[in-house]
């Protein structure tokens, strides 16, 4: 039986031939890899976002507060993760539920390592304003809306949950400035209890007329814009 001997230039058409197999393999492997990292990230992003993805810029006109706040923004943590917002479409009033606290000692609370909670503003008994969370940020205050609204707590002396005249002051001239620079109208406003029923803001709650007064005094200040 005649033995097949292979010339040199079969040879190397044979390596070159193993070559491409191999880098093709290796492209293919590189390929797949990148396919996975890439789910797994897209994966985290959906996780953290509620299973959404920014498909649009915020409706924001800045995201610099104005010269009255006094910005004091949490450390990254439970509370205040980072994960930006969606869209903004509505600005959601809040109580702290905690008599005679000020607005340093809602923030201090936000800002420890085992809080959850947190709001982007609170305002206290004297009518200052403390932004926590920047504007493009999500709080942790609204329950399964924190992806597309802005959280304002608000401090009270008593149990009534009544605010005291400057920081009622404080909060319309707060939430029509929000609504202006979200796009949004006073009726954009609403409070926690439309979302969950929680009685928050309870003078809010417990006095609809109050609540609707508050909304119409929002109404005029939005018309200095």
């Amino acid at each position: 039986m005649q033995k097949f001997e292979m010339t040199n230039l079969e040879r190397l058409a044979l390596k070159r031939k193993v070559k491409r197999k191999k880098r093709i393999r290796a492209t293919v492997a590189v390929l797949l890899i990148v396919t996975i990292l890439a789910g797994a990230v897209l994966g985290i992003i959906l996780y953290k976002n509620g299973g959404k993805l920014p498909s649009k810029p915020l409706n924001l006109k800045t995201t610099e507060a104005p010269q009255y706040v006094d910005i004091q923004l949490l450390n990254i943590g439970l509370a205040r993760t980072g994960v930006k917002l969606v869209e903004i479409n509505n600005i959601v009033i809040h109580y702290v539920g905690n008599p005679d606290s000020t607005a340093q000692n809602n923030r201090d609370y936000f800002n420890k390592i085992d809080t959850e909670v947190c709001s982007h503003f609170v305002i206290g008994l004297d009518g200052e304003i403390i932004q926590c969370v920047p504007l493009d940020e999500k709080s942790n205050a609204s329950n399964n809306r924190n992806l597309d609204t802005i959280s304002i707590e608000v401090c009270h002396p008593d149990d009534s949950g009544k605010f005291t005249d400057v920081t009622y002051a404080s909060l319309v001239k707060l939430t029509a400035w929000l609504c202006d620079n979200s796009r949004l109208k006073a009726s954009d406003v609403i409070r926690h209890y439309d979302i969950t029923g929680k009685e928050c803001p309870k003078y809010f709650v417990t006095n609809e007329a109050e609540w609707k007064k508050f909304l119409e005094d929002v109404k005029t200040e939005l018309k200095k814009y």
